[in-house]
């Protein structure tokens, strides 16, 4: 856990008042969809899931940082409160964790909210790419990039914050240090102390942030985004947070970590600090943390219900988008597809 225990920032400028009732509504929907997706993978509705259960704060708090209108985010397969946040149609986001082509149909450029990408690392250089046809073009725009403390030992995530870095790209890097790389602690793959501590290296400042603070996130990221806007190029945050659950629906915590660490977690569960702080502030009414649960549930069964009606495509189209004219081999494994199919 962090050494600053259930410590949160003090308030800033920037979230105040609705805006910050909004980041705890995000976050309670981001967790009950996340819950009811859990529950849709053993019931057969999804073949499978990532949880994000006590990361919505990190995720969260991003996210609303971002302009929707100008800058692009670049999601990994554990990202749900990033597209609660930046407003993606949830049934159409849910559809890619139902195998279905083109993983729904949410338009990434209008969303701005990059399709889901399992590869580990993957989206990093994708966003760099992007802030640097930004740049070229004269935009204002800003990218955000998602990976994990296990993606951050990938080469693709090093020789992208190098690219940036020597070519002062508009991107933000934000890692989401959970603890776990699946079943690997962080201290045994990231050498340094610290993720954030590897960005002085590549020329751009790097910053930890308690990662179950939505406040802290938002004012964090919010600041690199604004640095990179004013055209100083890149960040680097680490967002220091926990993986509640499993790294998946197939794995098994159990095997690598204690109940006693998520025990100790479990204190700090991101939505239950955020309730305390509006309850401090005297913020928002009795009802209201009532009032968000219920209409998170009622969305979630709204998308449970849409989710369920969506139906497998034609299996030929498998092999219809793979070239702009099929090969010969395509042909080929179409006819094999459809003699196994009879």
């Amino acid at each position: 856990m962090l050494d600053e225990g259930a410590k949160m920032s003090e308030p800033g400028p920037a979230v105040r008042g609705a805006t910050r009732a909004e980041l705890y509504r995000r976050m309670v929907l981001s967790r009950e969809l996340d819950l009811e997706a859990v529950t849709m993978q053993r019931q057969g509705l999804l073949p499978g899931h990532a949880p994000t259960r006590g990361q919505e704060a990190a995720q969260v708090g991003s996210a609303s940082a971002l302009e929707l209108s100008r800058d692009f985010a670049f999601p990994t397969y554990r990202e749900l409160g990033v597209a609660v946040a930046m407003g993606v149609d949830l049934v159409q986001y849910m559809a890619t964790h139902k195998a279905i082509w083109n993983g729904g149909t949410y338009d990434p450029r209008a969303s701005h909210f990059a399709p889901v990408n399992a590869v580990v690392g993957g989206p990093v250089p994708h966003a760099v790419g992007w802030a640097m046809g930004e740049k070229l073009k004269g935009g204002s725009g800003v990218a955000l990039a998602y990976f994990g403390d296990g993606a951050s030992s990938q080469g693709d995530v090093h020789e992208s914050m190098n690219f940036a870095g020597v070519f002062t790209a508009p991107v933000v890097f934000f890692c989401q240090s959970n603890g776990w790389a699946i079943s690997l602690p962080t201290r045994e793959q990231v050498a340094g102390g610290s993720v954030a501590a590897r960005a002085q290296g590549y020329g751009m400042p790097g910053v930890t942030v308690d990662g179950n603070d939505v406040i802290a996130v938002y004012e964090a990221t919010l600041a690199a985004v604004e640095r990179a806007r004013s055209g100083l190029g890149p960040s680097l945050i680490e967002a220091k947070t926990y993986r509640m659950g499993p790294h998946s629906t197939s794995d098994d915590p159990g095997r690598y970590r204690t109940l006693d660490e998520e025990r100790d977690w479990r204190q700090r569960d991101p939505i239950e600090l955020m309730e305390q702080r509006l309850q401090a502030e005297d913020s928002v009414d009795a009802e209201y943390f009532s009032r968000v649960r219920a209409q998170a549930v009622a969305e979630v069964e709204r998308v449970r219900a849409a989710i369920a009606e969506l139906r497998t495509p034609p299996g030929e189209e498998m092999f219809a988008f793979v070239f702009e004219a099929p090969t010969a081999p395509v042909r080929r494994q179409l006819d094999e597809w459809k003699a196994r199919a009879r």
